[in-house]
């Protein structure tokens, strides 16, 4: 996949909440939902080549696609809610699996910048991957009670903003603690 196709792609679905949310006041459905299927087309057709080494932005862009066409073939706007719910299971799945394994998420994604990691930083990856599933379970969680309970206002706001400054708060401890951990050894 081409790296500016592949940020701006990323980009559009980072920002997916408010697409759905100011795109739904202005054009119908339809459009917003073949927007959604063929951005989610168009990422599965340039990742194929990269299923065996990355599944995650497969899956991702899986649930797009069935999430939109849902959507589409419904009728129904409020399906496009539960994009963020199945981000979150996708996420928790690919992580939890991960302490199934020799290797946890977080030990493979540090080991691309330090490939010889200590006993003590590999335990402590693999706590980070179980905080990481626990954030993974309560933003899930948080996000089904937004799709299923909340106004759509509430709903854009949470997965659109709330969301990612929590996962910027989650990053941000993490860090420090790191750091700490990294001096103490």
């Amino acid at each position: 996949m081409s790296k500016l196709f592949a940020g701006f792609s990323w980009c559009l679905v980072l920002i997916y909440p408010f697409i759905v949310f100011f795109g739904l006041r202005v054009l119908p459905l339809t459009y917003i939902g073949l927007f959604f299927v063929a951005l989610a087309g168009l990422r599965l057709l340039l990742l194929r080549s990269q299923a065996k080494k990355n599944v995650l932005p497969i899956l991702l862009s899986l649930v797009l696609l069935l999430v939109a066409a849902h959507a589409l073939l419904s009728n129904d706007s409020s399906g496009l809610r539960f994009y963020p719910v199945a981000v979150n299971a996708v996420l928790l799945f690919v992580f939890a699996t991960s302490l199934r394994s020799e290797t946890s998420f977080i030990e493979r994604l540090a080991r691309i910048s330090e490939p010889d990691l200590h006993p003590e930083a590999i335990e402590y990856t693999r706590k980070v991957t179980i905080a990481w599933c626990l954030f993974f379970v309560v933003n899930g969680v948080i996000a089904l009670y937004t799709a299923l309970f909340a106004s759509f206002d509430t709903w854009a706001l949470y997965n659109g903003a709330i969301a990612y400054g929590l996962i910027g708060l989650l990053f941000g401890v993490e860090w420090i603690i790191r750091r700490g951990v990294k001096k103490g050894h």
